[in-house]
């Protein structure tokens, strides 16, 4: 029977691999195996890996890391190692024969150093993409050097995957596994969501992820400020905040987002996890995205909710028209805003199509990963030169 062993570390990550952790686990021929790792495991960020168990699925191996509440970039480098070390031990217990990740992270980086480290094939998920304002893209491209099979979200994708040496065959274009995640969560209508996050909607209604600039963080807390110091001028407007991750220097954004709700309680509201139904739900019924999360590029477009992407964080990515690139300035921000509001009065669905979108996502991975044969060398790898 063939062990297939997903990893996941973060709250936004598991959201988007349940359907495909699902349907491995009603496979009579594979063997599903689950580590955790990451933020799933830290108090301050919800302890998030109780969803994981709540769908019903069993947690093989947990791996723990000494998140604090701002790390910094020592910090981050230490928790790699950790990660490293605790997936060795991991992979020597639970002996899988493919492992299964998904995106850029470094708990991530650190799965799939050490699987490939000890001739375990990996199969990575959301390679390709560019992110030139975060340390996500050297994660992302390292990830798929080290990777034997390739699941990209768009063609773009996939021919950059190729242009990295990777051969052709082991490269699939399968879409992005949140269009799926979305068709399967059964959403709150807008009075249901409002009780849900005690908070009543208005005329404006903004969902903000911010996020380090992990590459370049000597212009995040100005860029934070001059988005909220915009977004503010903005009358007759309530605001959602979810709030950073555990890279460098997301501690001290939190603590900005929790000093503007103690100022402006009747109107704004954060969350360290709203879980993936009610997210979608705020996706649904907020007006604008702001910030500079994947989310805002990849899953707003499906509810046609304009985004405004701040700074250099998502650059690199392929966008839907719906999405509003604004530099760190006050004045860039403030042109973005106006410009997300009258998009959002203007419902013309054209801006909305999705470069991501494709169905059964995760159908066609796991029909992929049932094929494999495990009787080749699947950990020796050539590069493949395009010319």
């Amino acid at each position: 029977m063939k062990k297939i062993c997903v990893v996941t570390g973060s709250r936004a990550e598991y959201g988007l691999l349940k359907k495909l952790i699902s349907r491995l686990a009603n496979e009579k021929l594979l063997k599903l195996q689950i580590i955790v790792t990451g933020t799933h495991l830290s108090k301050f960020y919800g302890n998030t890996h109780k969803e994981i168990i709540d769908d019903g699925f069993k947690i093989d191996k947990k791996i723990y890391l000494p998140i604090k509440k701002n790390n910094n970039k020592y910090d981050t480098t230490k928790l790699t190692a950790n990660a490293i070390l605790g997936f060795v031990d991991a992979y020597k217990k639970l002996d899988p024969d493919i492992v299964v990740v998904l995106g850029d992270r470094y708990e991530i980086f650190a799965a799939t150093f050490s699987a490939m480290n000890i001739n375990i094939p990996i199969a990575h998920i959301h390679g390709g993409e560019k992110t030139l304002g975060s340390n996500d893209e050297n994660m992302r491209h390292s990830i798929t050097k080290m990777s034997k099979w390739h699941f990209v979200s768009t063609k773009e994708y996939k021919k950059r995957v190729i242009q990295l040496g990777e051969f052709p065959k082991n490269v699939f274009y399968v879409g992005a596994l949140a269009y799926e995640a979305i068709k399967s969560e059964r959403l709150f209508s807008k009075k249901n969501f409002e009780r849900q996050i005690n908070l009543k909607l208005k005329k404006n209604n903004f969902l903000i992820t911010f996020h380090p600039e992990t590459s370049n963080q000597s212009f995040e807390m100005l860029a934070f400020k001059n988005m909220i110091s915009e977004i503010k001028k903005i009358k007759n407007s309530s605001i959602i905040f979810t709030l950073s991750s555990a890279d460098a220097q997301g501690g001290i954004i939190n603590k900005k987002i929790k000093d503007f709700i103690k100022k402006n309680p009747s109107n704004s509201i954060c969350y360290h996890s709203m879980g993936q139904k009610l997210y979608y739900s705020a996706l649904k019924h907020c007006n604008i995205v702001v910030g500079n999360s994947s989310s805002g590029i990849i899953e707003a477009p499906y509810f046609c909710t304009p985004s405004v992407n701040i700074g250099d964080r998502q650059t690199g990515r392929v966008f839907a028209k719906s999405v509003i690139n604004a530099k760190k300035d006050r004045l860039s921000i403030a042109k973005a805003l106006n410009k997300a509001i009258k998009l959002n009065l203007n419902r013309d669905m054209s801006i909305y199509t999705n470069p991501y979108g494709k169905l059964n996502s995760s159908k066609k991975i796991l029909d992929i990963l049932k094929k494999i044969n495990l009787n080749n060398n699947n950990t020796k790898k050539l590069f493949f030169d395009i010319n």
